[in-house]
């Protein structure tokens, strides 16, 4: 008999609504359970593409016995970390407190009142490594909370009155965006975490880390850096001819569990394969690479087809198992071949030639003599064979068990894709990706938005959930906006994006100018989380202080440039000593240092000399150059950039203003590419 998630809408939430556990959901009525019946709270945190999830759920919530005394001694509750990251961050901060570490599936123990007392992550059905069991977890804290309940009670209130003292402490000269100083501070030590021989940051496991590539691209623009470019260039090709990218089907797993990009993590997310479309993309208009043009479409492509949902938003994954054929799910079964394989999908010369070509061994890469696709060396003499072994393997792999699909609609990461594919779609001239923002937009505003401009977090089948945004959600959705905005020459989405940041401001900002990741009026938990760190997508703190300096350089507000102004004071901080964690805010910083640069282009929309020069500016690399279009004369009340902006001589013009000083409008292209830095 189905349990509580059964009503829920979360794909993670249903994968255990037919679990014996009597799962509840994060709810008041929850915790008034726990209160009626006098038991401690367990708290299970995880989401739908985590392997370790599925795991334990098949041998710890699917097993009659220990579901049976989970029932009896505690009140189970089931969360979806990508739904509610508020809950998620409030007792990830308390485990990696308490135990140095953290992951998912993450397991607490809470008080009545929500307060924590044992933490953890993944346990086993018995004893192994070092690690107690389940149950015998479960026996450990069913006998504290029978027989020593007031230390329970002082361990609880003091975890929660340390949580609560934490804060942002920054000093007074921390209220200003970096300077110069600061911002090659952090390229320094960025150096010295470079891994020189393989690309990327550190060492195993490794992610990609986006958001330093975005700051290492537009520190090249801004100072010429080669090194930063180099770092940048380097990373991305690593990237695209590791096994972390799918040579086949475009798009990128989550992580490498080694140092070389060889052997993913499978799944793959919305977040990490919107922000590195935008790499790549940027990456190409840096420096004209074939490789990054060709991964940012084939990365833009795999969005659409593999993660676009019905209503035209895009899903958050796909799950890093499948059935292998056997019945048995296995990491990485979709994606893996063996040498037999390749024969008998493309015969034997064929097969031989593909081996080579991406480095599939008789021993294999991966497990059991299965390898994953890498593209070691250069590729075939003919390009057209190259392809067709590329699409006959692509064609028989369609014939195999899918990855299972997360298809919720996360808010935030849609407004990272939002932005991804209008600009890909700007660049390479592919109408049909920038018609794909436009869709996911619209969903965002016609499902996610209510008319005070207040977001819900996630949406499922069209129907929004019952789950309030974070601050990432407006920030993002704010960046991606404006990113529309730029592209399409379509006012309103500026306007849409000031409505979502005028509720940061309202809601997320407090007294002293400090962003949190919750609303001032939204649900109360032990700690109102506030992060400014990146994780594996933009912290929610240095996304807004993006979209408030692009908004401000949109509009000309005062009000909005002054916040992203203090909100960069973080990464003032925090960017010299921990470039890798807030990499989002040292790009932002590139573009406030910058202008930023702000370009109106005014002219007829049938006017080819408008489309060029529209053109031009988007293709500029000044960092976070903010760009508008529209008609001469036209009501400038959407995007006030616009305003006053007059045509040259009668031809179509350009207008690029910089730090409240505007050039002389020029109606040449060529003039405007120097102005903007277009590559030569």
């Amino acid at each position: 008999m189905p349990n509580r998630l059964a009503h829920e809408t979360s794909p993670y939430l249903l994968q255990h609504a037919d679990n014996p556990v009597d799962w509840w959901p994060w709810s008041e009525e929850a915790f008034a359970e726990a209160r009626r019946r006098d038991l401690p709270v367990l708290l299970s945190v995880g989401y739908s593409s985590c392997h370790w999830c599925h795991v334990m759920a098949h041998e710890s919530f699917e097993d009659e016995e220990s579901a049976a005394y989970l029932n009896a001694h505690f009140v189970p509750v089931k969360v979806d970390r990508e739904e509610r990251p508020d809950v998620d961050a409030v007792y990830m901060e308390a485990v990696q407190a308490a135990t140095g570490q953290g992951g998912w599936p993450m397991t607490v123990f809470l008080t009545p009142d929500a307060e924590p007392f044992y933490f953890g992550t993944y346990f086993p059905p018995q004893p192994r490594h070092g690690m107690p069991s389940f149950r015998q977890i479960l026996e450990g804290v069913q006998a504290a909370w029978a027989d020593r309940r007031d230390e329970v009670g002082d361990v609880a209130g003091r975890i929660v009155r340390e949580l609560s003292s934490r804060s942002l402490a920054l000093s007074a000269a921390a209220t200003q965006p970096p300077g110069e100083g600061d911002l090659h501070a952090a390229l320094l030590a960025l150096t010295r975490e470079y891994d020189a021989s393989h690309g990327g940051f550190g060492g195993a496991p490794k992610f990609p880390p986006s958001m330093v590539l975005e700051f290492l691209l537009r520190h090249h623009a801004r100072t010429g850096s080669e090194g930063a470019l180099q770092m940048a260039l380097d990373t991305c090709e690593r990237m695209a001819r590791g096994g972390i990218y799918d040579q086949l089907g475009g798009g990128f797993a989550r992580y490498s569990v080694d140092r070389t990009w060889t052997i993913p993590h499978f799944e793959k997310m919305l977040y990490d394969n919107a922000l590195l479309c935008r790499v790549y993309a940027h990456l190409w208009r840096s420096t004209g690479s074939d490789l990054a043009r060709r991964v940012a479409l084939e990365t833009a492509d795999f969005m659409v087809r593999e993660l676009g949902t019905q209503e035209g938003g895009f899903a958050s994954a796909l799950d890093a198992d499948s059935d292998d054929g056997t019945g048995r799910h296995v990491e990485g079964a979709y994606y893996a071949w063996t040498p037999e394989q390749l024969r008998a999908v493309l015969g034997e010369e064929d097969a031989r030639l593909a081996a080579g070509y991406f480095g599939v061994t008789e021993e294999g890469t991966f497990e059991k003599g299965t390898s994953v696709l890498q593209l070691p060396g250069e590729g075939l003499a003919e390009a057209s064979r190259t392809e067709s072994i590329r699409q006959r393997l692509l064609a028989a792999r369609e014939e195999r068990p899918r990855p299972g699909r997360d298809d919720k609609v996360v808010t935030a990461w849609n407004g990272l894709a939002i932005a991804a594919l209008a600009e890909t779609g700007a660049y390479f001239e592919r109408p049909d990706l920038t018609a794909a923002a436009l869709d996911a937009a619209d969903l965002l505003v016609r499902v996610h938005m209510d008319q005070t401009g207040r977001l819900s977090r996630t949406s499922r089948d069209g129907t929004a959930g019952d789950n309030s945004g974070v601050l990432e959600d407006y920030a993002d959705v704010a960046e991606g906006f404006l990113a529309l905005s730029a592209v399409t020459g379509e006012g309103v989405w500026v306007e849409f994006a000031g409505l979502l940041l005028d509720t940061v401001l309202r809601h997320f900002t407090g007294e002293e100018g400090d962003l949190y990741d919750t609303p001032d009026d939204g649900e109360a938990l032990i700690r109102r989380p506030q992060d400014p760190t990146d994780n594996a997508a933009p912290s929610g703190w240095s996304a807004a202080a993006g979209a408030l300096l692009s908004y401000a350089a949109c509009t000309g507000s005062f009000r909005h440039r002054a916040a992203a102004e203090h909100a960069l004071g973080v990464v003032k901080a925090l960017g010299p000593r921990a470039p890798r964690f807030i990499g989002w805010g040292l790009a932002v910083a590139e573009a406030a240092l910058d202008g930023p640069r702000e370009v109106a282009v005014v002219g007829p929309a049938d006017d080819p000399g408008t489309a060029e020069l529209h053109r031009t500016a988007l293709l500029g690399t000044a960092p976070g150059a903010v760009v508008a279009v529209g008609e001469p004369g036209a009501d400038a009340e959407e995007v006030p950039l616009l305003r006053d902006r007059p045509l040259v001589g009668g031809r179509p013009a350009a207008y690029v203003c910089r730090d409240f000083t505007c050039d002389a409008p020029t109606a040449d292209p060529s003039v405007l590419a120097e102005k903007v830095g277009l590559r030569a």
